[in-house]
This record gives C-alpha cells, sequence and structure tokens, in this order.
C-alpha cells in the first residue's frame, strides 16, 4: 500500500535522490555528448570552410575565364582626337572584329524629328491658353471631333477626342498623357503680343528624312483645321512643318554618309559611332574640321583584365593559407581544413602553372608580363627592379605597348596558355560533380550519419534514466517500509 503511494524520488527516505540521479546520467552523458558536439562542430566548420574556399574558386574562375579567349585579348578600343577640347562631335564603338585603322570623321548634321507650330492669332491662331479648340458653331454641328497624330513613313498613330469646349491647355495637356503616344511632345509658347498670341507646338521624336509629323482632321471640323496639317483624306494642306525632320550627315575620309538616326551603325564595318555635335569649322567658316577616329587594341581594358587575374589569385590563396595553417602556439587556433593535402595540392597546382613556360609565346612566362611572386607567397606587378629586367610595372607596359600577340598566346593557346590550363584545373575542383562539391557531399552525410546516432544516444539515455529511477524508486520505497516497522516497534515498547 506504501509503495503505491510514492511518486517522487526521496519522499519516502527523505534522501536527495533526484539529485543523485542527474548525477549518474550526467557522469553517463558529458563524454559521449562533448565528442558528439566535437565532431558536428567540425563537421560545421568543414561544410563552412569548403563553400567558402569554393566561392572564392569561382571568382578567380571567372578572371581566368576573360583570359582564355583570344577574341577577349584582342578587344579593340576607338580612340578619339577632337580639334578642340570643347567639341566632341561623336562617341564610338568597335567589335573584336573591326579591322586596326584610322579615319577622319566630319560631323555635319544631326538627326531630329519635325516640328510643327499653330499659326499667329492674328492669321487665325489662338490669342490664349484658355481659347477654345472646338465650340460646335451650330446645334447641327458634332459635339466633337478627333485628330490624328502619325508618321507618314511608320505605321505609328494615336487619336485625340477634341469635346466642344476643350481649350488650348487641356488638348495640349491630352496629347503629351496619351498611354499610345509614340513620341509626339506638346507645349505652349505665349509671345506675349495680340498678333503673336498663344501658338501650340508640336515636336515628334521620330528621327529621319521623310518622317515628318502629320496631325489627320478625322471629321474635317473647320475649327480643327488650326491645329491639323492634313484633311480626313489627307488631300488638303493646313499647317506645315517649321522643321523638317532629318538625317544624321557626316564625312568618312571624305565620303558622305547618312543615318536615319543619331547612330551610325556598321557604316564603317563592325564600327559605330553616335553623333551629338556638329563638327567645328575651319577658318573659312565652312570647311567642318575632322576628328581623328583610331581603332587599335584594347590595353587598358586588357590590362584591367590582368590586374584582376593578379588580385583574385591572391584572394584565393590568401583563404587557402588561413584555412590550412596550423597555429602557431596552443592559443592559437587550428585552421578548419590545416594540413589538408587535397587543398594543399590546389595551391600548389595554381603556383606550379603561374611560374611555367609558353613556348608559343614570345613572352615566355608571366614574369615576362611583369607578374612575379613576392615574399609573403602572392602575385604583384612590382614597381621596383629587384632582378635587372626592369620593374613589373614597366615590362606590363611594355608589353601592353608592343605584344599584344604573345600576350594573347600567353594566356589563350590552347594546349599551353596559363589561362587556359588554370581553368580547366580550377573546374575539376569547383563544378557540381568536382573534387570539392563531391568533399562537401561527403561530410554532409557524415553529419547526417552523427545525427542518427545522437538520436539513438538520447534514446539510450532516456532508458538508463528510467532504470535509475525505478531502482531508486524501489529503494526510497523499502527504507519508507523500514521507517514505518521501526515506528512502529518503538511504538509498541512503550506501551509495554
Amino acid at each position: 500500500m506504501y509503495k503505491r503511494q510514492i511518486q517522487s524520488l526521496g519522499v519516502g527516505s527523505g534522501l536527495d535522490l533526484e539529485a543523485l540521479v542527474s548525477q549518474l546520467l550526467e557522469a553517463e552523458r558529458a563524454p559521449k555528448q562533448e565528442r558528439l558536439d566535437s565532431q558536428e562542430e567540425s563537421y560545421d566548420a568543414e561544410i563552412s570552410s569548403i563553400g567558402t574556399l569554393k566561392s572564392k574558386m569561382k571568382e578567380f574562375l571567372d578572371s581566368v575565364d576573360e583570359l582564355r579567349s583570344d577574341a577577349n585579348l584582342k578587344g579593340r578600343e576607338p580612340t578619339i582626337k577632337n580639334p578642340s577640347e570643347n567639341i566632341e562631335p561623336f562617341t564610338a564603338d568597335a567589335s573584336n572584329s573591326a579591322v586596326e585603322a584610322t579615319y577622319a570623321i566630319a560631323v555635319t548634321q544631326i538627326a531630329s524629328g519635325s516640328r510643327i507650330e499653330t499659326d499667329n492669332a492674328a492669321d487665325g491662331g489662338f490669342s490664349s491658353t484658355s481659347d477654345p479648340v472646338y465650340t460646335q458653331p451650330t446645334l447641327l454641328d458634332p459635339p466633337s471631333g478627333s485628330l490624328t497624330f502619325k508618321i507618314g513613313a511608320t505605321s505609328d498613330s494615336f487619336s485625340i477626342d477634341v469635346n466642344a469646349g476643350m481649350t488650348l491647355q487641356q488638348l495640349s495637356s491630352a496629347i503629351n498623357s496619351a498611354d499610345d503616344n509614340f513620341g509626339v511632345r506638346s507645349s505652349i509658347i505665349d509671345t506675349g503680343t495680340a498678333s503673336g498670341g498663344a501658338k501650340l507646338v508640336f515636336t515628334s521624336s521620330v528621327e529621319g528624312e521623310g518622317n515628318d509629323l502629320v496631325i489627320v482632321n478625322d471629321n474635317d471640323l473647320a475649327e480643327l483645321n488650326r491645329v491639323a496639317t492634313t484633311n480626313s483624306t489627307e488631300t488638303v494642306d493646313y499647317l506645315s512643318p517649321v522643321k523638317n525632320a532629318q538625317n544624321s550627315k557626316a564625312t568618312i575620309d571624305g565620303i558622305a554618309v547618312e543615318s536615319s538616326t543619331t547612330v551610325f551603325e556598321n557604316v564603317i564595318e563592325n564600327v559605330s559611332f553616335t553623333v551629338s555635335q556638329l563638327s567645328e569649322l575651319g577658318e573659312d567658316g565652312v570647311t567642318p574640321l575632322t576628328s581623328s577616329l583610331k581603332i587599335g587594341f584594347d590595353s587598358e581594358g586588357l590590362e584591367g583584365k590582368i590586374r584582376d587575374f593578379v588580385d583574385n589569385f591572391n584572394a584565393l590563396n590568401t583563404q587557402i593559407t588561413s584555412l590550412t595553417r596550423y597555429g602557431l602556439s596552443d592559443l592559437e587556433e587550428d585552421g578548419a581544413l590545416a594540413g589538408d593535402s587535397m587543398i594543399r595540392g590546389i595551391q600548389q597546382g595554381l603556383s606550379n602553372m603561374i611560374s611555367s613556360s609558353v613556348s608559343s609565346s614570345g613572352l615566355g612566362t608571366l614574369f615576362q608580363l611583369g607578374i612575379e611572386f613576392n615574399d609573403d607567397g602572392d602575385l604583384e606587378i612590382g614597381s621596383s627592379d629587384k632582378y635587372g629586367f626592369g620593374s613589373g610595372e614597366d615590362r606590363l607596359r611594355d608589353a601592353l605597348e608592343d605584344n599584344f600577340d604573345d600576350i594573347a598566346a600567353l594566356f589563350a593557346d590552347e594546349e599551353q596558355g596559363v589561362a587556359v590550363r588554370m581553368y580547366e584545373y580550377v573546374e575539376q575542383y569547383t563544378n557540381f560533380s568536382g573534387l570539392l562539391s563531391s568533399r562537401e557531399r561527403s561530410v554532409r552525410d557524415q553529419k547526417d550519419q552523427l545525427a542518427d546516432e545522437r538520436e539513438q544516444f538520447e534514446l539510450r539515455m532516456a532508458s538508463t534514466e528510467q532504470i535509475l529511477r525505478d531502482k531508486y524508486l524501489n529503494l526510497d520505497q523499502t527504507v519508507a517500509q523500514l521507517n514505518q516497522t521501526g515506528s512502529a516497534l518503538v511504538a509498541a515498547l512503550g506501551s509495554a
């Protein structure tokens, strides 16, 4: 009966059995828990480190990719020299297929759209912005009409409804806010004179000869002739453009060329140039002065690719060194991949390629391009002449000026090129099925197995706890019974 009444450890005996069970469980749990936690921490650190390393290697791979293509290395750079610093008639772009050459270019006309103005007030135009465009002269006249805006040489068009009483200002706003407006802008100029009045001005962004704006009076309402260029059948002329749409015009080595826009595309094969200003005129005030357009190798772009390569190599090298280092003392932690032979092998393999010779290039090695190892094992383009061959900066500048083909061979030769070999080497580690990815998956699998082991351990600990509690609950009950029996005997003896 008493056994069944005891539910908590120590109630029957008065002993701290709960603390005893906790101490025994902790003694059992601690070493195994520490091993599991330490192993999980190690796996997490390795997974994180591999991910960081892959990221750095991919960044390096991108910079290598920029150097392993002959086309990337032999890009073209337009260089423009103008007669005056104050006038820059055009800018230019060139594809890698453009021929190295120099051209004399003069810009004589800039492409533009057409411009239309309403008449002066004295000639039947509008006196103010509040003037109605259409008044519906009689009840027999329609309550509204419409205007269609279009370009004669294109299919672009949109229409505006003109209701009776619509003012000049309202019409201008309706034109500008039309959803299908293809590039017509309306504005009002108040001349400030009674004879001039308010003039409605239409400008079209559609450039090129023959692309004049046409405004059709769709319903042939007489009052709307004031803001239209033609009737509904386009057989009668009203307003005429004060400025017709026009082409851009230029001369290239004395040859006249035209474009319907401000861009001359492939007028020179694989070269385009965009005009923005008329060329400066000579002393006679008539003859335009030419600008020089030189198409040559993009030395600045190539130099940027080379320096990016150096910077990304150093970032990767630093990362590998940090991950694989051993602490110099007990107080300094080892890297997460300390002494890892595969990771060290990557570093050594890249260093060997940096130092390798490319027989197809007159430069031979990256050293001749100015790239050299410093005392820390990083690459640099040095500013001092440490070896008697000129500084790294001097060697790089000389190569960029005179040896584009040799630079291309040094990096991009199909068999020996440094960038070609490096790309293949690094990719075998970074792609989905690569060595680092396989390594990462393997560690994740081990972590999953550890999770299973931890789950089994927790089950065993739960079982152990139950066994201990049952054991000490029985002890507690036994002590309680003995105490009860002893108390009964003492009481009996006392009454005898």
